[in-house]
């Protein structure tokens, strides 16, 4: 098996978890689920005992120094800095351009909840082989829920015994049509999480968006070292389009693949779902902080000073944050990316 090695991508602004999240310190470096940040639990997830080489880190400048607080001294480890976002085609180009041909690339968000890291090590293995066999991989996190939040994965024919050809991958869709995906049983969530030959991603990067690969390359070949740090040359990265991996490259190739993965996985993308990722008690609630609850079900209050005393509430999500209150209905959490607080940071 040629190394595995996990490249972790650090972006956003995380303003859907406004006012905890904030753009300086976005929620993959924020305690939100358990005691570690969801940054390292990504780290942790990932350890050289079971197999995985040192972590590159894709971030931006304005989250590098906390990648440098939270990384700790891995040997080997790579932090690739970002000079400008270019969406992750452009990330993980710049990572692949930093590592042998031969290596398998395991790229993974940072801002991402697994419960389950055993059903994690276990796909990303599965993922791994198939990579080794020239399969750009997908993971197809079990779909639990019609959400129309998340694009899904529409499963093909077998490849093996517990891995398919990715079908077709398909938008988020409206809840009619979710349902119907989980109703029929071989549609899973497309969780962002990949595997690939560094070699045959780049390979498929150059046939179907050439113009990516070729200005990533030049601002690598411009580029410096620092440390452990790389830095690409912002002129040059500053030309790059911005466009996901799953339109550039996932979409168009013929080598997509999925493993299934039922590993009790949250993008944490809102506070309804964090909520479910955190303990709760046997009414649903789910506390942090000084915070009394009386008669109330399926509340949400996360508290970082004042005490916070509710009285029989039900489905709402109450969050303070130095001076920022933000209180929401289960429904309106979409929305709070698009208050002030949270839009004009």
């Amino acid at each position: 098996m040629s190394k595995l090695v996990p490249v972790i991508l650090c972006g956003g602004s995380g303003t859907r978890l406004w006012p905890r999240s904030r753009a300086s310190k976005p929620k993959p470096f924020l305690p939100l689920v358990g005691d570690t940040t969801l940054f390292q639990a990504t780290i942790a997830r990932c350890p050289a005992t079971e197999g995985f080489d040192p972590p590159v880190v894709v971030t931006g400048t304005a989250h590098l120094e906390h990648v440098d607080e939270q990384l700790g001294n891995i040997a080997g480890s790579q932090i690739i800095v970002e000079p400008s976002a270019r969406n992750t085609a452009a990330a993980i180009a710049l990572a692949a351009l930093r590592l042998p041909e031969d290596a398998i690339m395991l790229v993974c968000p940072s801002d991402h909840h697994i419960g389950n890291a055993k059903a994690f090590a276990e796909a990303a293995c599965m993922a791994a082989e198939l990579a080794q066999e020239g399969w750009l991989v997908s993971f197809g996190i079990e779909a639990t829920a019609p959400e129309t939040g998340f694009g899904y994965l529409k499963r093909g024919e077998a490849i093996g015994d517990q891995a398919f050809r990715t079908a077709q991958f398909v938008e988020k869709p409206d809840l009619e049509r979710a349902k119907s995906f989980l109703s029929e049983g071989i549609y899973a969530w497309n969780g962002g999480i990949f595997a690939f030959r560094v070699g045959d991603f780049l390979k498929e990067l150059d046939t179907h968006r050439p113009q990516i690969l070729a200005a990533v390359r030049d601002a690598v070949a411009k580029g410096h070292e620092d440390g452990n740090r790389f830095h690409p040359d912002p002129q040059t990265f500053a030309t790059v389009e911005s466009e996901s991996v799953d339109y550039a490259v996932m979409e168009n190739t013929s080598r997509a693949a999925m493993v299934p993965a039922d590993m009790a996985w949250s993008d944490i993308g809102n506070w309804p779902a964090l909520h479910v990722a955190r303990d709760r008690d046997e009414q649903g609630n789910a506390t942090r902080g000084d915070v009394e609850l009386v008669d109330c079900q399926n509340v949400l209050v996360d508290s970082d000073g004042p005490r916070v005393s509710v009285i029989g509430l039900q489905d709402v999500y109450i969050v303070v944050d130095g001076n920022d209150i933000m209180i929401t209905t289960a429904a309106g959490a979409q929305k709070v990316g698009k208050l002030s607080g949270a839009a004009n940071q």
